[in-house]
């Protein structure tokens, strides 16, 4: 199974005269990424938090933000009327001083002044924290199935290009007969042409020409570049989603791929091994996004 590692989650409530909406949303990374922003009030429950994200979201760039709309006519900020009316009689003072008038003004310039307007804070209700909790955790079940989603195009997309690679090194095999008859002529007509008293050790030449194929020969390449991509099919079928593995089984075939480039020496199989390399750089770059 694949899941991706894009997704987004959302959940709304209301609680004691506030409207809160939580949002989280997942991109691709290659490890987990948690950034949170949240009110000063739930601030002290940031572990809990980034905690219940990575053990869910397991790898990706997270951001998780916490918005809080105050739906009561009641205000956290009060005006500290002992100091404002301090500031205004002393700038009421000095204005008469200085044959200043003391208008509307004055008024405004007092209430820009430090600790006229004070916040009280909240104390956070464990009952309230409770009901968010939950609804983060509904949040993380929404991108949960949004990686779901999107798993199954990615992964549909992903298996057509391995296929396509296990398909196009069926089409080697016609080719190779006629490789290895290439090479037989090649030898020989080098042979002919460096030949200088008209004598030529046959049974040397037999030799030396097996030791060269043999090294030349891509039936071990073939077989191991089979098994990766049974091995490939084998990991998507898993339960669990398994990026960094599939990753790792992409390199194993991309190595295969260029091994049997390098032996061709058939212009025929090159342009096979090109149309593969093409498929395996389209996994790649999908298993960017894989979880």
């Amino acid at each position: 199974m694949i899941k991706s590692m894009t997704g987004y989650g959302k959940a709304e409530m209301e609680v004691n005269n506030k409207k809160i909406t939580i949002e989280i949303k997942s991109l691709n990374s290659k490890q987990i990424d948690i950034n949170t922003r949240t009110p000063a009030l739930y601030r002290e429950k940031d572990i809990e938090i980034r905690k219940a994200l990575s053990d869910k979201l397991i790898r990706g760039k997270v951001d998780f933000n916490i918005y809080v709309e105050n739906l009561g006519e009641e205000s956290n900020s009060r005006i500290n009327e002992p100091i404002l009316k301090s500031y205004y009689h002393d700038l009421e003072k000095i204005s008469r001083e200085l044959g200043l008038p003391v208008d509307q003004s004055t008024l405004q310039a007092v209430m820009r002044l430090p600790d006229v307007v004070k916040t009280e804070y909240e104390t956070l209700d464990e009952q309230e924290w409770e009901n968010i909790y939950a609804n983060i955790l509904s949040a993380l079940n929404d991108i949960e199935a949004f990686r779901i989603k999107e798993g199954l195009a990615l992964e549909a997309d992903i298996l057509s290009n391995v296929r396509s690679i296990h398909t196009l090194l069926r089409e080697v095999e016609p080719f190779e007969k006629q490789r290895i008859e290439t090479l037989k002529t090649r030898f020989s007509d080098n042979l002919e042409t460096l030949r200088t008293n008209g004598n030529v050790d046959e049974n040397r030449f037999e030799q030396e020409l097996i030791f060269y194929l043999e090294k030349l020969d891509i039936n071990e390449e073939k077989v191991r570049l089979t098994n990766h991509c049974e091995y490939f099919y084998e990991t998507v079928a898993l339960p669990e989603s398994s990026g960094k593995k599939l990753g790792f089984i992409s390199q194993e075939i991309g190595r295969e791929i260029n091994t049997i480039g390098s032996k061709a020496n058939e212009s025929n199989i090159q342009r096979i091994v090109v149309q593969m390399k093409d498929h395996l750089e389209r996994v790649k770059e999908q298993l960017l996004n894989v979880l």
